[in-house]
């Protein structure tokens, strides 16, 4: 399994339609299969999200925030892990909004 714990991502592409960017922060702790993380920056002022991590790597979270406007945001999140030539993770996301306008998009987060 992988082990997420403990290790700092920062987003470098994002759909249009997401609040997070090149200045949020995610700080990943992890306890057996249960993943959690909380992030700020840019356009979040803080945020959480929990998860479950599969043989894999790949996690299953849903995460709430609330952005700089003063509003409560939250959505789902599956991510599928890549080891860059680096070592450091790559973790290339598919999301949906559950408040605001229930969107989709993807997102790439690289470990830092």
């Amino acid at each position: 399994m992988m082990n997420y714990h403990n290790r700092k991502f920062k987003p470098t592409i994002n759909s249009e339609n997401g609040e997070t960017s090149s200045d949020t922060i995610f700080h990943y702790l992890q306890d057996g299969n249960i993943l959690t993380a909380s992030y700020s920056g840019g356009a979040i002022k803080k945020g959480q999200l929990i998860g479950l991590v599969d043989e894999k790597g790949n996690i299953d979270m849903r995460y709430h925030q609330v952005n700089i406007k003063g509003k409560l945001m939250t959505g789902i999140c599956r991510s599928k892990p890549e080891i860059m030539t680096n070592g450091k993770i790559r973790l290339h996301e598919t999301w949906k909004w559950t408040s605001g306008d229930e969107s989709r998009g993807s997102s790439i987060i690289e470990e830092i």
